[in-house]
């Protein structure tokens, strides 16, 4: 069930439109501009290149009187995003141009060592492959993350033995629709397990990392060794990559599995062959399969092995019982059967 469409809503998005002119382009795709490529369109979508134009956009939405009525969703790579194949009946703000770029490199702080700060726009593989070739280690183990370095802050992206949490030093966001803004520490956002306090209407600037400077050989090496592993591991096509966080101590890849899900089919979604945490989505499939096998393969879990997992893919446009999370979807459960099971389920906290 997707979230009720209100005429104060539309209202709220038509004002907006008007502000901005032809800057917004309404019902403009959304699911395709996700790996997942699945989904419907976006209200509206407004392309950003520059601070300046962040600033016009926050104040146009400050003076509109759709300010707060207007949901809003920062779209980096798409990369851990499902869209509704109802769509997001908001605005969707994308960060280009000045923010794809790498500002600077190996500057040497007194305060905070050696760093690098990249806008927030940058593909993570871009910027551990520019950092190794201006021999510069530490962020080797982003070459394997298909997302920007705002959905990093956001998520608090990481793989191979490290994550955003262990080199982010400080940061830049612009707020919209009333939601925060300016220069931070990195302390500022309580990065966690693939959390942060970065809001959605939260545009990331830039960010400084700190590296160290080393061997660009060895840096390469690693880099190479990291694609190579995940070629192995992880598989191709249209999916959003780990579709569940991983318990404490535990890998949701091995619940799915040891649930006998692995290569399950649901409609146009099956679970992966190759790993068991991915949810790949067929050509011209809908968004709708892959959340439905992602609720049913959360069933499956928690009646087997007693732990219900949490998503890791963000999902955008759907109604708060589109994983069996409202009351409602429990009661369905428990008539199937399996409610003294799913019962003593413990929660895996976010």
């Amino acid at each position: 069930m997707t979230p009720a469409v209100t005429a104060a809503l539309r209202e709220g998005v038509s004002a907006l439109a008007s502000r901005l002119g032809g800057r917004a382009r309404l019902d403009a795709p959304l699911g395709a501009l996700t790996t997942y490529r699945v989904g419907g369109t976006a209200a509206m979508l407004v392309d950003v290149g520059s601070e300046e134009e962040l600033r016009l956009l926050a104040d146009a939405m400050a003076s509109s009187s759709a300010a707060g009525r207007v949901p809003v969703l920062v779209l980096g790579k798409g990369s851990n995003l499902l869209v509704a194949d109802s769509g997001f009946p908001g605005l969707v703000v994308r960060p280009g141009g000045a923010f794809a770029g790498l500002v600077a490199q190996g500057v040497d702080d007194p305060d905070f060592g050696t760093f690098v700060r990249a806008g927030g726009a940058l593909g993570l593989p871009v910027l551990a492959r520019r950092t190794v070739e201006a021999g510069l280690r530490g962020l080797e183990w982003a070459v394997g993350i298909p997302g920007s370095v705002g959905g990093a802050l956001k998520m608090n992206a990481g793989g191979h033995g490290a994550d955003t949490a262990s080199c982010l030093v400080r940061y830049r966001t612009v707020g919209l629709a009333g939601a925060g803004g300016g220069e931070a520490d990195a302390s500022s956002l309580e990065l966690g397990y693939r959390t942060s306090s970065l809001s959605d209407a939260e545009v990331v600037v830039w960010a400084d990392f700190h590296v160290r400077r080393g061997s660009r050989e060895a840096g390469k090496a690693l880099v190479s060794q990291i694609v190579r592993w995940r070629r192995e591991h992880q598989p191709g096509g249209s999916n959003a990559g780990s579709v569940f966080k991983n318990p404490l101590d535990d890998s949701a890849g091995r619940l799915v599995e040891a649930a006998g899900l692995k290569g399950f089919r649901l409609g146009s979604a099956r679970v992966s062959e190759k790993h068991a945490n991915f949810i790949l989505a067929d050509d011209g499939g809908t968004a709708g399969d892959v959340v439905a096998l992602m609720a049913y393969v959360r069933r499956r879990v928690a009646a087997a092995t007693g732990v219900l997992l949490r998503p890791e893919v963000k999902l955008v446009g759907f109604g708060p019982d589109a994983l069996g999370e409202d009351p409602r979807a429990e009661d369905a459960l428990a008539q199937e059967g399996r409610g003294s099971e799913i019962a003593g389920a413990r929660t895996v906290a976010e």
